[in-house]
């Protein structure tokens, strides 16, 4: 049976024009039947992935990958005890995206996705290097969900892997669909859950008209600046152990448009990435709009070995409808370096420049992306502009100790002058 499609709202449709670029997108709609025709897996989404590749001329381009019209759910599985139930659709010029899930007696979840892009397809991808279908694996972070329960997220979310960014929003499945019914009971994910009491918008029950007075305009106040962002706490493990440490407060200058100011709230981001020999790589996502990622390297050809930072890319996203509004990175970095074994230390702030229209302002840093022990950071080295405060006390300090010892000089000077000025013979 071949997937139902729908079109986007007309609100959805409006912000996707009003946004950077325009990208196409279609909610597809899966309902997989089992041998009595009954429904065994339903699924209705959104998504779409963000690729790097390298060109011809050995440089790297950004190509952004929509579902199209023409989707097929050939190959997808209902499920049963035994086996996993599995969803693949296939889109496009030989693109197809999957998801396994597996159940206990009491819940299922979702374990790795399978996603295949064709660089032959130059629409999307001109000029591409290497050519024919590419495919990535990656672990879903799906929770467990209540059997019999249909799980919704509204909200978007990342996965990032081998430069492919999938971007999911408007999910609705369910899997091990029981009596062939759609559940009413809704498993929630994280990012839906609400913070504060609702908006109520006004309506005419709830809206009273005012008598109608003139009024002198209201007096212009200045925009209220932005303050510091808070200082979040993040690490990364390898198996149980801890292999990567950040202490940081970021805040994004965006300047496409309309310059504004954006802080990250370490209260709803999240930490993922991966520890490796030679890179270790940071990814930081906000869990609606942002996501940030750092990547370091160890410098090995030197006598003496030392990491640094090499690369920072930043994607932020429409988190209404999931549409691109900035997609950027910056792989010439060589900044934050310390001695392998050490950590990096900067209270102060700093400026990363992405490109002419994004920079990333880190607060008091604290990183260490290598040989972790303990949980624990190991001694800092500390940045120039903090080392720079600490010199520049004591050189305070002494200059005004010395410039009291030479007033006290002339004080004394004087005063013997004016001593031998008494005594002279009359």
């Amino acid at each position: 049976m071949e997937p139902r499609r729908s079109s986007p709202p007309l609100l959805l449709l409006l912000l996707l024009l009003g946004a950077s670029g325009f990208f196409q997108s279609y909610a597809v709609e899966v309902d997989v039947k089992d041998a009595s025709n009954a429904t065994c897996l339903y699924a209705k989404w959104m998504m779409r992935f963000l690729i790097k590749y390298e060109t011809n001329s050995s440089d790297y381009k950004n190509a952004t990958l929509n579902l199209s019209s023409g989707v097929t759910h050939n190959g997808s599985v209902c499920g049963n005890d035994t086996q996993a139930a599995l969803l693949a659709v296939q889109f496009g010029e030989g693109h197809s995206w999957s998801i396994n899930f597996t159940k206990t007696n009491e819940t299922y979840q979702g374990e790795f996705i399978t996603f295949t892009y064709n660089t032959n397809d130059t629409a999307v991808f001109p000029d591409a290097k290497r050519k024919g279908p590419i495919t990535i694996f990656v672990k879903d972070t799906m929770h467990p969900v209540q059997l019999n329960n249909v799980f919704v997220c509204h909200n978007t979310d990342f996965l990032e892997a081998e430069n492919v960014t999938q971007i999911f929003w408007n999910v609705t499945v369910q899997p091990f669909v029981q009596n062939g019914t759609i559940s009413k009971k809704e498993s929630r994910c994280r990012a839906d859950m609400p913070t504060s009491a609702p908006t109520v918008p006004p309506t005419i029950a709830n809206v009273t008209t005012a008598p109608t007075t003139t009024l002198s305009p209201a007096p212009t106040t200045a925009p209220k600046p932005v303050e510091n962002p808070d200082t979040g706490n993040y690490s990364l493990k390898s198996g149980n152990t801890t292999c990567l440490l950040a202490t940081v407060g970021l805040q994004l200058n965006v300047s496409q448009d309309k310059p504004h100011l954006i802080n990250v709230n370490p209260k709803t981001t999240t930490a993922d990435g991966a520890c490796g020999n030679t890179t270790a790589t940071l990814k930081l996502n906000d869990g609606n709009s942002t996501l940030i990622g750092f990547t370091f390297v160890k410098n090995t050809s030197a006598s003496v070995q030392k990491f640094y930072l090499k690369e920072v890319n930043v994607t932020l996203l429409n988190h209404l409808n999931g549409s691109v509004i900035s997609n950027a990175d910056n792989s010439n970095f060589s900044e934050w370096d310390a001695f392998l074994g050490s950590s990096y230390m900067c209270r102060k702030e700093q400026t990363l420049k992405i490109n002419e229209d994004l920079q990333v302002h880190t607060f008091n840093l604290w990183i260490q992306p290598f040989l972790v022990k303990a949980n624990k950071f190991s001694t800092a080295e500390e940045c120039f502009a903090d080392s720079d405060l600490n010199f520049l006390i004591p050189i305070a300090v002494g200059m005004a100790l010395g410039f009291l010892i030479i007033l006290v000089f002339i004080s004394y000077v004087i005063g013997r002058r004016k001593s031998r000025t008494g005594y002279q013979s009359v």
